[in-house]
């Protein structure tokens, strides 16, 4: 016998594009979605930082000498970097996030995060952070898996033709790549401006007269949806018209993707989960040290992030907020002759929000037992990961990453 949720997960809604029916039929008709409280619950932003970030000179051991030696001309000087902790510091092109730690208390840092045998492919080592594991086939993501436990709306926001990124394969319904709220506008096949306002005029009217019936059949059920789901996806496109963000983001790529998540959080739908990315993270050459191309990705994440945060904070979600930075691995401990950074290990992540455990965890890498050149990770990424599943959305961590991960502390309850 086919139910309603059954229905509703195999079929296809007149009308509109490939990225709707799936999130706004159940979300119209408020389907039990194993959490009720997730309309109001927890968020997660994850922040891809595509292409190796250097996480050395990201987060800078000012205090070091070895540092200093091992990069004569991109190191960043000690009287330039935004001070975390009497050793360590931010990058002085991250000033927002810097401002976000000292006056908000709202970023921790982890530091030297990887996993054992660290591959220097990039394809390799993209995939193990995605799926969670080392295993010789990955094909399916830890955020996917995470989703079977807890099947709430989930986004990537992409750029582009940018590919769903292996982290949310495996969720029980496809989740939607969107580059706009224009995504969510009811689709036609009209050519012209009048066939296509007839052909909508059809489509509603027809579900506004069947959507009356109080009747039980699964025709009045299938009515009944498509006027919700029409409703709430008229309410999606709508929202950006009317959406003045509480502080100025900046006219990047990855400030227009945080924009858009911060829309959708503020339009009360139950979105708890978004991906993002920014590319451009190779720098194997003309890094620049305080300023460069290095620094100028550093200020984009920087100045995105915080304007996100303080949007956000702004309308009154700063704690149900996490947002959590991660890069496929880290870069040399020394430049190379082209004044830039090869590819390495031992990188840190950073999550921000208004619940996160402000401060830096763990002990900056090593640069005295380098292995070939590379940074030893002392935190494994899982460990973040296991942190963010149990603390962060209650999801137990074990049948998804397996055992022998210990939370690290980044939640402040």
């Amino acid at each position: 016998m086919t139910t309603r949720r059954d229905f509703l997960k195999s079929s296809s809604l007149i009308g509109f594009g490939s990225t709707v029916p799936a999130f706004l039929g159940h979300t119209a008709l408020s389907a039990p979605l194993a959490d009720k409280a997730g309309a109001k619950g927890t968020v997660l932003v994850v922040v891809q930082l595509t292409g190796g970030n250097d996480g050395l000179n990201t987060v800078v051991p000012f205090t070091n000498a070895d540092y200093y030696k091992l990069r004569p001309t991109i190191a960043i000087a000690k009287d330039q970097v935004k001070k975390l902790t009497d050793d360590v510091g931010f990058h002085p092109a991250m000033t927002a996030l810097a401002k976000l730690y000292t006056d908000d208390s709202a970023v921790c840092v982890v530091q030297g995060v990887g996993y054992p045998n660290p591959s220097q492919s990039h394809f390799r080592s993209m995939d193990v952070w995605h799926a969670a594991s080392t295993a010789e086939a990955l094909t399916t993501g830890w955020l996917g898996q995470s989703l079977k436990k807890r099947p709430v709306p989930a986004f990537h926001l992409a750029g582009g033709n940018e590919p769903a990124p292996l982290a949310l394969t495996g969720a029980p319904v496809r989740v939607p790549s969107i580059t706009s709220l224009d995504d969510f506008k009811l689709k036609t096949v009209s050519v012209t401006g009048a066939d296509a306002t007839a052909q909508k005029n059809v489509i509603t009217s027809a579900a506004a007269v069947a959507g009356g019936s109080s009747g039980t059949s699964l025709l009045d059920f299938v009515a009944r949806t498509q006027m919700s789901t029409y409703a709430s996806s008229e309410k999606l496109a709508s929202i950006g018209k009317n959406y003045a963000p509480k502080v100025p983001y900046p006219t990047s790529a990855l400030g227009n993707k945080l924009k858009l998540a911060a829309q959708l959080i503020d339009a009360d739908i139950g979105a708890r989960l978004f991906y993002v990315s920014i590319d451009g993270f190779d720098t194997h050459a003309g890094q620049g040290g305080t300023t460069g191309a290095h620094a100028n990705l550093l200020t984009q994440v920087s100045d995105a992030i915080s304007a996100f945060y303080r949007d956000v904070a702004g309308r009154g979600h700063k704690d149900r907020l996490c947002v959590m930075t991660f890069s496929e691995f880290g870069r040399r401990a020394y430049e190379n002759g082209s004044k830039g950074t090869d590819h390495g290990a031992g990188a840190p992540m950073i999550l921000v929000g208004g619940g996160v455990k402000s401060g830096v965890v763990g002990e900056h890498p090593s640069l005295k037992g380098l292995k070939e050149g590379n940074l030893v990770h002392g935190t494994d990424f899982r460990q973040v990961y296991a942190a963010v599943l149990d603390k962060w959305l209650g999801i137990d961590p074990k049948p998804i990453l397996g055992d022998g991960f210990k939370p690290v502390e980044v939640f402040a309850k």
